[in-house]
């Protein structure tokens, strides 16, 4: 199996000289996923839990539904120059032949797509199969301000490197679930939801979403998808996050550093943070 680091040679520079040493580095590396013999899509992703992010990324563009619409995921065909297996390539078969969302939704929320916020926002509006409710519990503000320490801890690889976004699921008592990480904070949250989905826990409605990056459209879409309804990140949101939050009851965090944080949508579920005078 592919690793998820490598060393590669550096000249470190500093106040007391110059010292050549070996770095790691995380592995970046393509992921092609075929759908029913297909190319679907190549992301470029750290290698390790493929299955989780293949589940997820099928579900977020609305190609599959659940876990039993597929039948196998398979690493095929993709071999170095001495012909070992990369396992850069995963088969995915379809319990039934569907129609994919199309265009997917990675693709539209580009800048090059042309397309305005209220067209991606309908998008997501129209394809979601778990609206997320109102009354879903709430959650101690106190509580919220420890997960991204906890997550944090639990990243393994960006203690040896440095280089990853984490994504990771947590009940609402703070309690951690599943934790990913990836080179990329899409791919993050995809495993993450690509595991809920193998274990049956989707919707996720009695879950929060915690990730080490901004909180982009892209990564609110996900949660709405999966009918999380607390996504909080460390960074800041963007305007069209924000927009898709407040249209779809999405609790929205940003900034969540220490005992402060941003609350731009939802806030209703964070315990302490609704206005009682209604303003």
């Amino acid at each position: 199996m592919s690793r998820v680091t490598a060393r590669r040679k550096t000249i470190r520079l500093s106040p007391s000289g110059r010292v050549k040493r070996p770095d790691t580095l995380v592995v970046e590396e393509p992921l092609q996923i075929r759908l029913d013999g297909e190319s679907l899509v190549i992301t470029m992703r750290t290698p390790g839990s493929d299955i989780d992010l293949v589940h997820g990324f099928l579900f977020s563009e609305d190609i599959i539904t659940s876990a039993d619409d597929l039948v196998a995921a398979r690493y095929c065909a993709g071999t170095d120059d001495e012909g070992r297996n990369t396992y850069n390539v995963l088969d995915v078969t379809l319990r039934e032949k569907r129609q994919a969302a199309a265009p997917a939704r990675n693709f539209l929320t580009t800048g090059a797509c042309g397309l305005c916020g209220k067209t991606a926002l309908d998008d997501v509006r129209t394809h979601t199969h778990f609206p997320i409710a109102h009354d879903t519990p709430m959650i101690d503000p106190d509580v919220l301000a420890k997960l991204p320490d906890i997550l944090r801890r639990e990243q393994k690889v960006f203690d040896a490197t440095g280089g990853l976004h984490a994504a990771g699921l947590f009940t609402a008592d703070g309690t951690l679930l599943v934790m990913r990480e990836d080179i990329g904070r899409h791919n993050a949250v995809d495993k993450v939801i690509g595991w809920a989905l193998r274990e049956k826990r989707l919707p996720a409605d009695n879950l929060v979403l915690v990730v080490s990056s901004r909180a982009s459209f892209e990564l609110a879409q996900k949660a709405v998808m999966a009918g999380i309804p607390v996504l909080a990140a460390v960074s800041a949101p963007s305007s069209l996050a924000v927009d898709l939050a407040q249209e779809s009851e999405l609790t929205l965090v940003g900034f969540l550093r220490g005992d402060t944080m941003n609350i731009y949508s939802g806030e209703h579920r964070v315990r302490g943070a609704s206005d009682p005078t209604g303003k």
